[in-house]
Parts: C-alpha cells; structure tokens; sequence
C-alpha cells in the first residue's frame, strides 16, 4: 500500500530516503504553515511526519487542514501535552531507524 506522506522538519535522519524506497510518495514542507503545508499536498496526504519538535504547532495545522491524517512525530524529545494529544505515534530516531519507521507506516 503506498501512502502520501508530508514532511514537516529537516530530515538529518533520511527518513524521507526510507519512505521512499519502501514505495511511499515524499513531499516536503520546510515550514509547516498552512501555506507550507498545503504546498506539500496536505490535503491528498495520508501520513503528516513532523521530524522538527520546534515545530509542534504545525500539527494542529495540519489536522485542521486534513482531519483523518495519521500524524507521525519521529525526533528527540517531548512533545507539549496539545500536540501529543493529536499525534498517533512518536519514535525516537536514536531508538528506530528510519527504515525499521518505514516498514511500519503501513
């Protein structure tokens, strides 16, 4: 099963690279702003991958722009309690590597 996947964050762990060659479609948004986001092809996504916690209101974004997105968190750290609330899963990339992330989106 493809899945659509939008980006949000710099991907110094190549997850992006991962994605892609287990078959899913990558499109980035450096920014992820509601003009960022949709740019990126928010609304066709499946999956909303934020790799940049400082960037954490950007899930409530992105869900208000695509309410049924699966929203993936893959970066160190915490998220606050109002964007862990609306993120489906959240991996430590010094835990799982990005292909390990890969295979288990589907």
């Amino acid at each position: 099963m493809t899945l659509r996947v939008t980006l949000v964050g710099a991907d110094e762990g190549a997850i992006a690279n991962a994605l892609e060659a287990e078959g899913h479609d990558v499109q980035i948004a450096p920014i992820g702003n509601r003009p960022g986001l949709e740019e990126a092809g928010i609304h066709d996504a499946d999956v909303y991958l934020l790799t940049d916690l400082e960037q954490a209101t950007s899930i409530a974004v992105a869900k208000d722009l695509e309410d049924d997105l699966r929203v993936v968190v893959y970066a160190e750290g915490s998220l606050p309690d109002f964007a862990s609330r609306q993120t489906d899963l959240v991996v430590d990339p010094n835990l799982l590597g990005p292909d390990a992330v890969a295979e288990e989106l589907e």
